[in-house]
């Protein structure tokens, strides 16, 4: 049952922080952060946040610098007024560059798609001749 209550917890604390984050004014937070994924610790006293900028890597470590230094604690503090838990989860915000490293992979299948369709059209059409 405890297992339900912290992935139902998860997904809540996921979507609160994503629009917490857009009210961060903090010049060094990325505007286009966006939260990837969130591991809470079984007694909800630790979260770890994984997040990646679309500006970047470099943007992603400094975003990541920046909210851990000075923003984890208007954040906590939001967090917890917002959705009334018991125990809010102490927030540590790490980098993570997933979505760079999806498009890269998306732009070798297109260009192997590319290759392989350029490659069986000229085939198919010496075949016709």
């Amino acid at each position: 049952m405890a297992g339900y209550k912290i992935n139902r917890v998860t997904s809540d604390i996921k979507i609160c922080l994503s629009e917490l984050l857009r009210e961060v004014k903090d010049p060094r937070v990325s505007k286009l952060i966006s939260i990837v994924k969130l591991d809470i610790s079984g007694d909800m006293s630790y979260a770890a946040v994984y997040v990646s900028a679309i500006e970047g890597e470099a943007a992603t470590k400094e975003s990541v610098k920046a909210l851990n230094k000075s923003a984890s604690g208007f954040l906590r503090r939001e967090l917890g007024a917002r959705m009334k838990l018991r125990k809010v989860p102490e927030l540590r915000f790490v980098a993570d560059n997933s979505i760079e490293k999806s498009s890269e992979i998306l732009g070798i299948i297109k260009s192997f798609e590319k290759d392989t369709l350029n490659g069986t059209e000229g085939d198919t059409n010496e075949q016709t001749m």
